[in-house]
């Protein structure tokens, strides 16, 4: 039975969502097809497109009576999660071949990474890079050649962008496949403690390279619980990666087998008889039952603005406050680093992703009336976990009990009854706040603003040593229409220095923190942002901020005929956007609209 709450949640948000679903919907049923998409196309179309395939292929295609599967991979060398993907087209290609299809690698998809740009000037394409994949998957599957289509890809934007390309073509079957986690490196706690040592100038830059090298030293995803380990979480509680997937390390039988059962599944689920299409795959419930997953297990922040995005892609029209109310009565069930020591490797072995969707199952947190691409059985089949048996992949219930309850806990005894993401709200605007990581002691801030325009400047206050005091740092300027909304990770490890140094200290900023965001407290994607005539814009040095999660609460306490004379004094920094191809984005920081709404330049209703 499915919590009452959750359900109150989700009717209202159908039906927010009514008239943009339907219309979604009627897209979608538009384009739906009878047979191969193949059939439609004129034999110089179809000489085209087969060209440069096997004989065999081509003699397949040319009589259109068998399915045709897409691959659109994010792969390039430099980013770790995405290089395993290299090799993946063959086997890809003979696991088609062995259900009677063929496959095709329909497109790439831009890759950056965030761990490379973080603190430089290329970061302020990241996140507009989320709607430049959506845009790239579109082009890879506009030659109507494709009856289904698997998206290879892992890291932060990349996967929202896949998805939010995805649903363009709700029509048709749709897998996406992960490529798994680097195996463990230095522990998160020294890797923490190095970064804060270098942060105060007690250890060089090479002890700090060292530390990092250590930690992220092999193929795989990041092994903390980020954006993109919060990606491959969201595509299989929502259906969209096969039960047990998500967190199974590079270049192990495992991850190979898992690879050709996908394909395997995807060939099943694009036959006539037995077809699932992405647009009956996500819905309403879909993207609740996501959000879900995101509160249970302290999910990344940046997830308030993609899911808000993904969601528009398929008519669904969520925001902070859902998010926020779900979070109330989600308990918090795993710590994994930020929000705790143990990375996603350690999740995975003391029961992982079966685990916590029958746990939340159990308690009606999850909507069980939904398809995914293992058919119309519902959730079932993520509570169970992967094996390989005669080189098949065969699957058996997960764990009944977690084999660490410092990780992973069942529902009946949390590490927190909610999920810690929060809405706050005042004379600054909206804003969200992620506290599972915050000491109950540290979340409240009552203390004079210091306001910067830049990290550089904050940073360089911190080296100076004057910030050695209580505040609140205001980092503005900072929002899509600004500067394309960078992370502003790289004042983490200055803030906790501080926080540990007995301060009270927050963050205010209408930028974002990363996925990674942790112990200080954090009001961030305020909206509207300062370059939107955002009341951030108007806040002075030694203002007084309150910030309190607990209540909901962000508040500047000057009275609102002072900030009116302030008005005619409100900066505008619009900055230079030259160099690292910043001017080519200038398009995209005109178009783009709100956090709230997603950040998007794509107007969906």
């Amino acid at each position: 039975m499915t919590d009452s709450k959750l359900q109150q949640i989700t009717a209202r948000i159908a039906e927010r969502s009514r008239d943009s679903r339907a219309a979604y919907l009627e897209k979608v049923n538009t384009m739906r097809n009878d047979g191969p998409t193949r059939q439609r196309l004129s034999c110089g179309n179809l000489a085209h497109a087969f060209a440069a395939s096997p004989q065999e292929d081509k003699e397949r295609l040319a009589r259109t009576d068998a399915p045709n599967l897409g691959v659109i991979s994010a792969y390039n060398e430099m980013l770790s999660a995405h290089q395993p993907y290299g090799t993946y087209l063959e086997p890809i290609r003979e696991a088609a071949h062995k259900e009677g299809m063929t496959a095709q690698f329909a497109g790439g998809v831009p890759a950056m990474c965030d761990g490379v740009t973080q603190g430089r000037d290329g970061m302020e394409l990241s996140l507009f890079s989320r709607d430049v994949i959506a845009m790239s998957t579109a082009v890879a599957l506009s030659h109507d050649m494709f009856d289904g289509f698997m998206c290879l890809g892992v890291c932060d934007k990349i996967v929202p962008g896949l998805f939010m390309g995805s649903l363009s073509f709700g029509h048709l079957p749709a897998i996406f496949i992960p490529a798994g986690p680097m195996t463990p490196g230095l522990p998160n706690s020294e890797k923490v403690r190095v970064r804060q040592l270098f942060a105060e100038g007690k250890v060089g830059r090479e002890e700090l390279l060292k530390a990092e090298s250590d930690s992220y030293h092999s193929p795989g995803t990041c092994t903390f619980y980020g954006t993109a380990n919060s990606n491959q979480m969201l595509m299989e509680i929502m259906g969209l990666h096969l039960p047990g997937s998500s967190f199974v390390n590079p270049g192990t039988d495992m991850r190979e087998a898992l690879t050709q059962a996908a394909v395997k599944q995807l060939a099943a689920i694009t036959r006539e008889d037995n077809r699932v299409s992405m647009s009956d795959i996500v819905n309403e419930k879909t993207v609740v039952n996501a959000i879900v997953g995101l509160m249970a297990t302290g999910g990344s922040t940046n997830h308030a603005i993609h899911l808000v995005a993904m969601a528009r892609a398929a008519g669904i029209q969520i925001n902070w406050q859902d998010m926020s109310d779900i979070s109330d009565i989600t308990p918090l069930l795993c710590r994994i680093y930020p929000n705790g020591m143990a990375d996603v490797n350690r999740f995975q072995a003391v029961g992982g992703m079966g685990f916590l969707m029958r746990e939340l199952r159990s308690v009606g947190l999850l909507h069980d009336d939904v398809k995914t691409v293992m058919g119309e059985g519902g959730l079932e089949p993520y509570t169970q976990e992967p094996f390989v048996e005669n080189g098949e992949v065969v699957w058996r219930p997960a764990p009944e009990q977690s084999l660490d309850d410092d990780v992973l806990r069942p529902a009946s005894n949390p590490f927190n009854t909610n999920g810690g993401l929060r809405l706050l709200k005042g004379n600054l605007g909206r804003s969200v706040i992620k506290v599972s990581a915050v000491k109950p002691e540290k979340r409240k801030v009552k203390a004079p603003a210091i306001v910067f325009h830049t990290q550089e400047d904050m940073l360089d206050a911190f080296k100076n040593g004057e910030l050695e005091k209580d505040f609140v740092a205001v980092v503005r300027f900072q929002g899509p229409k600004s500067n394309g909304m960078p992370e502003l990770h790289k004042l983490t490890p200055s803030l906790g220095v501080l926080q540990d140094r007995g301060f009270k200290v927050a963050l205010v900023t209408d930028g974002r923190m990363s996925g990674a965001s942790g112990k200080v407290p954090a009001a961030i994607h305020l909206t509207p942002e300062a370059l939107d005539e955002g009341p951030i814009g108007l806040v002075q040095a030694g203002d007084m901020i309150e910030l309190d999660p607990d209540a909901g609460v962000l508040e500047l306490l000057v009275d609102e005929a002072e900030l009116a004379k302030r008005e005619h004094a409100r900066e505008d920094l619009r900055f230079r956007h030259h160099g690292m191809g910043r001017e080519l984005f200038a398009p995209l920081r005109a178009a783009v609209g709100m956090a709230e709404e997603g950040a998007t330049v794509f107007e969906w209703e």
